[in-house]
């Protein structure tokens, strides 16, 4: 059986050696249009930022390495011109040589990943994309001139992960970034309230920050955005996200999902069944509502390219649904996020609980806590959760990886109390901030307690409802909510006249807030806590 895999790195490079880990006596080819077959793609900005020093680091496999050790046939430079279907060919042209020749399969495995997207624009040409080692390569030397220059600068178009990434690594080398996106916050899979954290923190470490605007011109040394500024850009990165590359599939034929990227089953078929599909190209399913998603990750593309080796040689296994877990740095700050947003929840009609909590990564009496910001979404009804996002230092990882993990497994909300976690005061907390979130869900679930959002507060005092801060005058005095009277939780009791009947409460993340609002339904209120407090309204 001769099986030719189209397209490495991650999807088809763990299909390939998969596949001779399973049959020693398999036929297998590589086509690789570029000149590098497995490679480090999520390392490439830590590379221009002179992180990882070493170019070699980045290459994983070379195709010397990957037939000694596997027996695997990769041919770099090989394009993959055309699929004949009916004669299980597909027609080869050598990049270097211009040589073109066919290759008969039995099998075939589609992995042509996506490709960036580049905007219409004027001048365009000058952006600089990255994606893979050629765009490496021609991104350092871009980013050594540009330092040869008094006061480099250098905008980045798009505020996503890539865009992130390269605004620290950049930043780092000595250019002067600002970060141009198009929507109203950066990082679309987190919600704006959490997106709003990661920015601050980009603009206290020297990154400039436009959202709301897009770049319309590039020009010889600046940009000129849709707003009418003019931006000065010795250097010019397109990042604002990735296309599937799916000609060859498209021109052979093949069926396409709804969202553009190659239709397959949950084998990793595609209409043809002697051809499959794995990687960024390839429409995935979501595990909530499991409509098509395209998620360009490395993650699902490795599990789907293993999957189909398994099918090829004969196990019965099928692809999971995705959850798009997904992770990003910048400048110690790390941003998590798992599942759907509030704001995808909301939009597709469910009713929503919503969680926000701001503890610390560890024990605060052991030295070095950091504190972080998790927020989780659950279906009201079912108690079902929808999805997390993180933001902050040490130990969000974690966090958003046990979500994830509770997510996979089927367990609720409430389930979170639950979980038995590893503690010691250096590493979580007995009480650790999954169990919180879990603990909270509980309360919400069994009626114990209602909470507000920090977008809705601004409505209900607006409507009459009234605000009370239950922090120490202190507090109060150094910033609150706005339209908030200062009542601390201690003083409740003996001040109950002066709470209406109709209340939100709110303190500094919560808790108190909590303990508030237990004491003033049991003396007849009805009674919100802010969720998340102070600190989720202000976005600090």
């Amino acid at each position: 059986m001769k099986t030719v895999i189209i397209g490495g790195v991650a999807g088809g490079m763990s299909a390939a050696t998969r596949l001779r880990r399973l049959d020693e006596n398999a036929q297998i080819v590589v086509l690789e249009r570029s000149g590098h077959v497995s490679f480090a793609n999520c390392g490439l900005p830590y590379y221009i930022g002179d992180v990882i020093t070493d170019r070699d680091a980045l290459l994983l496999q070379t195709p010397s390495s990957l037939k000694a050790r596997f027996g695997i046939d990769v041919r770099v430079n090989s394009e993959a011109l055309s699929i004949d279907r009916g004669a299980k060919s597909v027609a080869v042209r050598n990049v270097a040589t211009g040589e073109q020749y066919s290759l008969n399969y039995d099998s075939l495995i589609l992995a042509p990943g996506a490709a960036p997207f580049v905007p219409p624009i004027p001048g365009v040409e000058r952006a600089l994309t990255l994606r893979n080692i050629a765009d490496t390569d021609e991104m350092a030397a871009a980013v050594d001139a540009a330092l040869a220059r008094p006061e480099p600068t250098a905008v980045i178009m798009g505020g996503g992960f890539i865009g992130v990434e390269l605004a620290e690594n950049l930043t780092e080398r000595g250019l002067k970034v600002t970060i141009v996106e198009l929507a109203d916050q950066l990082l679309a899979p987190l919600d704006v309230e959490m997106a709003a954290l990661v920015e601050k923190h980009l603009v206290k470490q020297g990154v400039g920050v436009i959202t709301g605007a897009s770049v319309t011109e590039v020009c010889a040394d600046s940009v000129a955005l849709s707003t009418g500024v003019v931006l000065s850009a010795d250097l010019v990165v397109a990042a604002i996200g990735v296309r599937p590359e799916t000609g060859l599939a498209e021109a052979a034929g093949l069926e396409l999902g709804e969202r553009g990227g190659i239709l397959v089953d949950d084998h990793q078929r595609t209409s043809d069944p002697s051809i499959f599909a794995v990687g960024d190209a390839v429409v995935k399913r979501d595990v909530i509502s499991g409509a098509e998603a395209l998620v360009p990750l490395a993650g699902p593309a490795n599990r789907h390219g293993r999957l189909v080796a398994d099918v090829i040689a004969g196990r019965t296994v099928a692809a999971k649904p995705v959850l798009g877990t997904a992770i990003v740095g910048a400048f110690g700050l790390a941003a998590a996020a798992t599942g759907w947003t509030e704001k995808r929840a909301r939009a597709a009609g469910r009713k929503v609980r919503v969680i926000h909590t701001h503890p610390a990564n560890h024990a605060g009496y052991y030295p070095g806590a950091e504190g972080m910001s998790l927020k989780l979404v659950i279906d009201a009804e079912t108690d079902a959760i929808l999805g997390a996002q993180g933001v902050g230092g040490t130990g969000v990882d974690k966090r958003i990886d046990v979500i994830a993990t509770a997510m996979r497994g089927g367990l609720t909300a409430s389930d979170l109390a639950d979980l038995e976690l590893a503690y010691a005061p250096q590493f979580g907390s007995a009480k650790d901030p999954v169990n919180m979130l879990g603990f909270i869900a509980e309360n919400m679930r069994d009626g114990l307690s209602e909470t507000v959002q920090w977008h809705e507060v601004e409505n209900e005092v607006g409507e009459g409802v009234q605000l009370i801060d239950v922090r120490t005058p202190a507090e109060y005095a150094r910033g609150t909510v706005d339209g908030a009277v200062n009542i601390p939780v201690d003083d409740l009791r003996e001040r109950i006249g002066e709470v209406a009947q109709d209340v939100i409460v709110h303190c500094q993340v919560g808790l108190r807030g909590y303990l508030a609002a237990r004491t003033l339904a049991q003396h007849g209120r009805r009674v919100r806590n802010l969720d998340g407090g102070y600190r989720t309204w202000a976005r600090i």
